[in-house]
């Protein structure tokens, strides 16, 4: 199922954002590898189960090569999860990831929690904060999480 096209004047070529339904791990561990989230690919079939147990996972497409990912856990009812955003290097500040963002918020829209978790650096909190969403702290609330 196709969810949208999109040419902006930064990209010269059309972009393609669809489920992403046949997991294909040397492209995977490509995008992974390329954005520096090395934790991930040390244990593919960990994360190719991830992806198998997500509720949703789309993909953005140029000339059906893949330029970024964007994967999603919880109940699709009253929470959602934005598990991981990646677009590669070269691609990024191009309306990837905004588009990726806004297709599953567009899908998700009567969900009360839409949560994620990102890096503490200007550039990530400018991003998610110019798609409407607040920290935590903003809304009274505090984060937690365990990690081994």
């Amino acid at each position: 199922m196709m969810i949208g096209k999109g040419v902006t004047p930064e990209r010269k070529t059309a972009m393609e954002i669809k489920e992403y339904t046949e997991y294909n791990e040397e492209d995977i561990k490509k995008l992974y590898s390329e954005v520096g989230w090395y934790a991930y690919t040390e244990d593919m079939s960990a994360l190719m189960n991830g992806y198998k147990n997500s509720l949703l996972v789309l993909a953005a497409y140029e000339n059906e090569d893949l330029v970024g990912i964007i994967r999603v856990v919880g109940d699709g009812s009253t929470i959602i999860f934005v598990q991981d955003i990646l677009v590669f290097p070269e691609k990024q500040r191009q309306g990837v990831g905004t588009a990726l963002l806004q297709a599953v918020l567009k899908r998700y829209a009567n969900v009360r929690q839409i949560e994620l978790v990102t890096d503490n650096t200007e550039k990530t909190i400018a991003f998610y904060k110019s798609l409407g969403f607040r920290e935590l702290t903003e809304l009274g609330c505090c984060g937690f999480m365990r990690c081994p």
